[in-house]
């Protein structure tokens, strides 16, 4: 079985886009997306309007992928057409390119390394800075880290966390950043012209399921039962893919809409394989074709929601529940003279 620098030499060959398959992609996501959005605009009673709107939606989750993909300089590199699209289309849906380029490259290089700032993850704290954190800092961690949080991602995640705050942070490196928002507002004040029920249809519940749909995924692929993490000293690459990355189980009509984002460990395996190539990449390697999974069923979800605090100790992620007993032992113990 291959490892390391051999398992990574060897993804390789998945490494390339075919660059009409990539076109197609795009512009036909692009066209449904476009209009899916247009019918909203017709008239028609609400048990019509929320389906369509839900697609919107799910569209919007797919047409992200292809936009994460030309961001990595997967596919449709070179092209001024291809980057005036997604560059246009990143901004709509609150994820401007500089942020995400930024925050999403850092997340690749250091993903499941316990040391790293949280910067394009969720934040991880251990049982040592669980202990040593104040009534506030538990707070905030736990409210980062809440399913509803992450439900309402399109608020909590793309409008303030890599909108806004990265714009207050740095307003001359993230323009963008504030030019997503007014643009977003600018949109939902020209809509509430007809109605604002045609905001809510047209513009706000597509982003609502998108950017919720996103953020559970993001926060699942990385945040499941079995999931390791490393210190500085034995992280690596590879280690990181295998084993702090998952597999999620869907059905291919979710593969589908979600980009094949679910073979998120072939995903940190190699960043340059075209989405599309994903599960041909997965099928080929067979160091990859035994993974943590996990899935959009309800269990699923309560267990990856479940994880909460690192312990370095058993090596898992520990509810707070589980935490603050262990806490209370350890503070029991050390007050025995």
């Amino acid at each position: 079985m291959r490892t390391g620098k051999e398992l990574l030499m060897a993804s390789k060959v998945f490494a390339s886009e075919q660059r009409w398959r990539s076109w197609w992609c795009l512009l036909s996501t692009l066209v449904l997306c476009i209009a899916s959005t247009a019918v909203l605009f017709i008239p028609m009673a609400w048990p019509l309007k929320l389906p369509l709107s839900l697609l919107s939606g799910l569209l919007i989750v797919r047409l992200f992928i292809i936009y994460h993909d030309f961001q990595h300089g997967t596919i449709l590199t070179r092209s001024p057409f291809a980057k005036t699209i997604l560059d246009i289309f990143g901004i709509l849906v609150l994820c401007p390119p500089s942020i995400w380029n930024r925050s999403h490259n850092h997340h690749h290089a250091q993903n499941s390394k316990i040391q790293s700032l949280n910067i394009g993850s969720f934040p991880i704290m251990t049982m040592d800075t669980y202990a040593t954190a104040t009534p506030y800092q538990r707070r905030l961690y736990a409210f980062s880290r809440h399913p509803i949080t992450i439900l309402i991602g399109y608020l909590t995640i793309f409008l303030w966390g890599i909108s806004l705050r990265a714009f207050l942070i740095s307003p001359r490196e993230h323009r963008d950043g504030a030019l997503a928002i007014i643009l977003h507002l600018l949109l939902i004040a020209a809509l509430c012209q007809s109605s604002f029920a045609q905001a809510f249809y047209v513009l706000i519940l597509p982003l609502c399921v998108a950017c919720g749909v996103g953020s559970y995924l993001f926060y699942a692929q990385h945040n499941f039962p079995g999931v390791k993490l490393y210190s500085k000293e034995k992280w690596n690459y590879v280690l990181a893919a295998t084993e702090s990355s998952s597999f999620m189980r869907m059905s291919p009509l979710m593969h589908w809409f979600t980009g094949n984002i679910g073979f998120h460990h072939i995903h940190h395996l190699n960043a340059k394989i075209p989405f599309y190539r994903l599960p041909e990449a997965m099928a080929a390697l067979e160091e990859m074709q035994s993974p943590h999974t996990t899935s959009l069923a309800p269990w699923d979800i309560y267990r990856c929601f479940c994880l909460k605090v690192w312990d370095a100790k058993s090596e898992r992620y520990l509810s707070f529940g589980e935490a603050d007993r262990a806490l209370a032992v350890l503070q029991t113990a050390t007050a025995v003279p």
